[in-house]
């Protein structure tokens, strides 16, 4: 009886062993397949990566880009403003003095009456009479009040 015992440890030692070797080569081929599948899995991640940091950079330089378009903008309204002020003082200092020139000059007096005369629908000989203006002069300021409403 001890002899099939020794001989089923013989015969079965050897078979476990290779069960095991076996079962150790399928282990490791199946983690081989598992590695080289996250090793690609990684170099898509990488690739993805690069990808979106290179959108990212993209995206960065038209914000700055889009940045120095608006402060250029904005420089340029200052200066427009400034000069839309400095504008608007110039003509009220060119009112003021049209106004003066207007006090001071006895004929400018005339052609604003005139003027007034025409807007209120006076005829062209009132006007010749009471602004004292020659004919042509008096149809020039109708036709001009004409042109203006017309």
């Amino acid at each position: 009886m001890s002899f099939p015992i020794e001989w089923l440890t013989l015969a079965v030692v050897p078979a476990v062993a290779i069960l095991l070797v076996f079962v150790v080569f399928w282990q490791h081929r199946i983690q081989q397949q598992q590695h080289l599948l996250l090793v690609a899995r990684m170099e898509e991640l990488q690739q993805a990566l690069n990808l979106s940091r290179a959108e990212v950079e993209e995206l960065r330089n038209g914000v700055i880009g889009v940045g120095q378009r608006i402060l250029t903008a904005e420089r340029l309204l200052q200066q427009m403003q400034l000069h839309q002020q400095t504008l608007a003082s110039e003509l009220e200092q060119l009112s003021e003095h049209q106004q003066k020139i207007q006090l001071a000059d006895p004929e400018s007096k005339l052609y604003s009456r005139a003027m007034k005369m025409v807007q209120l629908g006076a005829g062209l000989e009132e006007i010749m009479q009471e602004c004292e203006l020659p004919r042509a002069e008096a149809e020039l300021l109708l036709n001009l009040h004409r042109q203006q409403n017309g």
